[in-house]
């Protein structure tokens, strides 16, 4: 049995060493293009190889707190500490591109913020991977969005929303129509208001992991939201047949090369206030 003491001392543990963790970056934190890695198993250049593609990509296989996880029930406590989480989205203009291994729609004015623990994280861009690449109790879903943000200092956190197939997603709706025919150039959306990305829910899990894709830096602080929502199959349809071919399936495998706690807000039990 675990006092609250001892986890609230375990968890700003996690914090302080995931801060000498990160690696600054003044903008996007992951690859923005399609480059030799893969999600293919056994190739040369699949996950299992990431970290002999690029010397800057090692943490890929040597990392303590990859991501990403199975949000397993028996990893999972409340923690009466967190907050619910502050989102202060706003419409900016916006770009889609097609990096080849997924779909990315990028912010380039100034799209808001979230606040965790009193520090802001800037909303750079979202993209989508198909299955979802977090597990729950070693079950996953047909799609997963993640909301990249950073910090001033170049601090990660990213927002996990999971869907499975039935109505269509509203949001992906809006952006499929200009992304059908995308090529390797940026394209112009005009205003997109991340706002008009739902979430359903305020209870979410809470855990420090990595970047997904190369350079899959550590110290990244993951909110995932606890809420399942609902995408249709032809969208997940479209969102493969856009991307290059061998990415169609573009989640990396659950990476459990530590145990990690897993934290949840539940605002029944943690309280509501920021």
């Amino acid at each position: 049995m675990y006092t609250n003491s001892y986890i609230l001392s375990f968890f700003f543990t996690s914090l302080i060493l995931s801060s000498f963790l990160i690696i600054s970056i003044a903008d996007d934190p992951e690859v923005d293009e399609e480059t030799p890695f893969s999600y293919e198993e056994g190739t040369h250049n699949g996950p299992g190889r990431w970290s002999h593609i690029n010397p800057n990509w090692t943490v890929c296989d040597n990392g303590e707190m990859q991501s990403p996880i199975d949000l397993l029930d028996q990893r999972v406590r409340i923690f009466h500490h967190l907050r619910r989480l502050k989102r202060e989205y706003k419409p900016s203009p916006a770009t889609a591109k097609n990096r080849g291994h997924d779909i990315t729609v990028k912010w380039k004015g100034d799209a808001g913020k979230i606040n965790i623990n009193g520090t802001d994280y800037k909303l750079l861009q979202c993209h989508w991977h198909s299955p979802s690449e977090h597990f729950f109790n070693r079950s996953s879903y047909n799609m997963e969005l993640h909301l990249v943000h950073q910090s001033s200092t170049g601090e990660n956190a990213v927002i996990g929303i999971t869907y499975k197939y039935g109505r269509p997603d509203p949001f992906l709706a809006k952006i499929l129509p200009y992304v059908t025919s995308l090529g390797n150039e940026e394209k112009d959306l005009g205003i997109i208001d991340p706002r008009d990305i739902k979430f359903g829910s305020r209870k979410y899990y809470r855990y420090i992991g990595s970047l997904t894709v190369p350079p899959c830096t550590e110290g990244v602080i993951w909110t995932i939201l606890k809420k399942v929502r609902t995408v249709s199959k032809e969208q997940v349809k479209l969102l493969r047949e856009i991307v290059h071919d061998g990415y169609e399936a573009n989640a990396r495998p659950i990476q459990e090369r530590a145990g990690r706690w897993v934290w949840l807000y539940n605002p029944n039990v943690n309280g509501g206030s920021a």
